[in-house]
């Protein structure tokens, strides 16, 4: 028996396909619970201060709140989409709103920092059995002429649910308590877990071959040792021995996992070798820059709102909302433009607009202009990342067969949280590094501590300037200017990244197809770990049946009543 008849996605409920008003709900009920999960994500970065105060906790500790959930989801992202995919989309989607709602009302009551630390490591599990599972569900239960809207959709939701949930939290914390935070993703969790009992479909994998519980645990260290490097490096220093020991784990890692990747071959957690294939590429390293821009974006923009601005974070985070609204509608727009004009050239199209809004950025940010000095470049970021983020999580699906829909979801997922804690490090680094060097030419006659004190930040400086005296509004001046030199050395760092992306989807994007042919990311789709390619027809009968022998009983007694 072949691998690709040995293991096939089968609906375990027996059910037909659903119909238009069950595939609609199922999208709602995805996307309420990837909202939850997303929200969460950004939702604390408000709360720093009071949960210092509230818990007597250092910054440290505070950071490891906000961060421990990040970590936990990313680490068990692929481990868990592979089990949804053998024991059953519905069952881990269902356990892992258990999970995920349980831990949000530990969070929102913890007395301590360690019980909230505890309960943002259990939030993270329970996000990490969600996450690769609700596009998993679209991919496996979409019909492949609506599949493409429905990705859109869960693309503008990955994308702007993050600014939309750090709105709403900075809302909360605002008008009410910091605790609050908390009430959205509980009632979100509450109504995606109400609607998924009720209407979403059941399907899983059926596979002779062992689980890859090996693999599963050194994708695990690998990824705990980059993103734990990604977020500690800028806090510890780059060359600091945790940092560099938790790098080497984390390569060391990333290097066997895939040695034993290639060795496993049929019963990898992840054929390695799909990476060969345009469409899984181009996709995986699309969905890796833009998240990482749109991630740094945000590192650089509330400084400049709160820091040079002298905004609130509630009126930071509303300023950040059209690059959101803008991400979302085009995300939606994207599917159209795949079709009609090929997924390659609707990639490249939103690459180069996102890096026109960085060089829009870049050109005309300034104290004076304020806010209408970036809206342009941040409309122009939030077109081009919609545009992008679709057809590039459709590539990434199709370029992994029905029955590793949970797997290809979560390779979907890691991607775009190396991305983003990649992009944060990065470009929070030469912000950083832009800022530090153009004050120094700038402090003549600061008081000696008060400079000090300025060269580590915009932010740190704007709390100095309360003791200089006279000197304050030169301090002031001095600072925000040189955020904004900061901020331009970052942005066209970001133009130059996506310059690059932009000649490489040229050469390596998804095969380009002539207008109402079939793209290779949805020819892909039929396509097994071994490289078989199968007919759309054989697929769609293979899912008809219970099980591979009974197809091949079946056709024996074709043949011999034929003879």
């Amino acid at each position: 028996m072949s691998t690709n008849q040995s293991a096939q996605a089968t609906r375990a409920d027996g059910g037909g396909v659903p119909d238009a008003r069950q595939l609609r709900t199922i999208l709602i009920a995805v996307s309420l619970a990837l909202m939850a999960v997303i929200a969460s994500v950004t939702g604390l970065n408000v709360a720093q201060t009071h949960m210092a105060v509230e818990f007597g906790a250092s910054q440290s500790t505070v950071l490891w709140i906000i961060n421990i959930y990040t970590l936990a989801l990313a680490a068990l992202l692929l481990p868990l989409g592979a089990v949804g995919d053998r024991l059953g989309r519905k069952p881990m989607l269902v356990a892992g709103l258990g999970v995920f709602g349980i831990a949000t009302v530990v969070a929102g009551l913890a007395p301590t920092a360690e019980v909230m630390l505890a309960s943002r490591v259990a939030s993270g599990v329970g996000a990490a059995m969600i996450m690769p599972i609700t596009l998993a569900v679209i991919t496996s239960t979409f019909p492949e002429e609506q599949r493409g809207k429905a990705i859109g959709v869960w693309t503008g939701v990955a994308g702007g649910g993050g600014v939309l949930g750090m709105f709403l939290s900075a809302l909360l914390v605002d008008v009410a308590d910091w605790r609050l935070l908390f009430v959205l993703p509980g009632v979100l969790v509450l109504v995606a877990l109400a609607m998924t009992v009720k209407s979403v479909p059941n399907s899983r994998e059926r596979t002779a071959h062992r689980f890859d519980t090996l693999g599963a645990l050194v994708s695990t260290v690998a990824v705990v040792g980059v993103i734990f490097v990604l977020q500690e490096g800028p806090e510890r220093g780059w060359t600091a021995p945790e940092t560099l020991i938790g790098l080497a784990v984390g390569l060391c890692a990333a290097v066997g996992f895939g040695a034993w990747e290639l060795r496993r071959r049929d019963a990898a957690l992840l054929d390695v070798r799909l990476f060969r294939e345009r469409a899984l590429a181009s996709g995986s390293v699309t969905l890796l820059v833009v998240f990482g821009v749109q991630a740094g974006i945000g590192v650089v923009l509330f400084p400049f709102f709160q820091a040079v601005l002298g905004w609130s974070g509630l009126l930071s985070t509303l300023a950040m909302m059209p690059m959101a609204v803008t991400m979302m509608a085009a995300s939606g727009l994207a599917p159209k433009l795949a079709v009609r004009h090929g997924a390659r050239a609707t990639m490249l199209v939103g690459t180069a607009t996102a890096g026109l809004g960085m060089a829009l950025m870049a050109l005309f940010v300034s104290v004076d202009g304020g806010y209408l000095s970036v809206l342009p470049g941040l409309l122009a970021m939030g077109l081009g990342m919609g545009l992008s983020m679709t057809p590039s999580t459709q590539a990434i699906t199709a370029s992994l067969p029905r029955a590793k829909q949970g797997v290809a979801s979560a390779l979907n997922d890691v991607t775009r949280e190396l991305g983003t804690a990649l992009g944060v490090a990065l470009l929070g680094a030469l912000v950083s590094a832009g800022y530090r060097s153009a004050i120094d030419g700038r402090l003549h006659g600061i008081p000696l501590g008060a400079a000090d004190t300025a060269r580590e930040g915009v932010a740190n400086a704007v709390e100095a300037a309360g003791g200089t005296g006279p000197q304050a509004p030169d301090l002031l001046h001095a600072a925000r200017e040189s955020f904004v030199d900061g901020w331009q050395q970052a942005m066209w760092a970001g133009v130059a990244v996506m310059a690059v992306l932009l000649v490489y989807l040229a050469f390596r994007g998804p095969a380009a197809t002539p207008h109402g042919a079939p793209d290779e990311t949805e020819t892909m789709g039929t396509m097994q770990t071994t490289g078989t390619m199968q007919t759309t027809e054989m697929t769609k009968t293979t899912e008809m049946t219970e099980t591979t022998e009974m197809t091949e009983t079946t056709e024996m007694t074709e043949t011999t009543d034929a003879r």
